[in-house]
């Protein structure tokens, strides 16, 4: 009797691991944020994202990094806090994604004006 329960008690701790796991899906905030500018560096060297749509990209990964020093100073992150910084991740990486795919005129590669410098004639 005491071998089956034990059996059972270790079978619903293993069946219970993932379910835990899926219960907390946040990344740590420093791991988000390094994937995050990775993405834009990413961009910006393989041409998918302007410098312009970088820059406006970067400030707006900088508003977010204000408000989570601001959050951490006041008296650490609450839940409502970490929600809030992790709905703003979520609207930048969407961003940087839509950005990214919305294939802006970046290298003058479709344009046939006689210019070079990305202006035109």
């Amino acid at each position: 009797m005491k071998r089956t329960l034990f059996a059972l008690a270790a079978l619903a701790t293993v069946a219970a691991a993932p379910l835990a796991a899926q219960a907390a899906p946040w990344q740590p905030i420093n791991q988000r944020q390094a994937n995050l500018e990775h993405r834009i560096d990413v961009g910006v060297r393989n041409g998918s994202l302007t410098r312009s749509e970088a820059q406006r990209l970067r400030g707006e990964f900088r508003a977010i990094s204000r408000l989570e020093v601001s959050y951490r100073r006041s008296h650490g992150l609450s839940m409502r806090e970490r929600a809030d910084l992790d709905a703003r991740f979520d609207r930048l990486s969407r961003q940087i994604q839509m950005e990214r795919r919305d294939r802006d005129d970046r290298h003058d590669r479709y344009d046939h004006n006689d210019r070079h410098d990305g202006r035109r004639s």
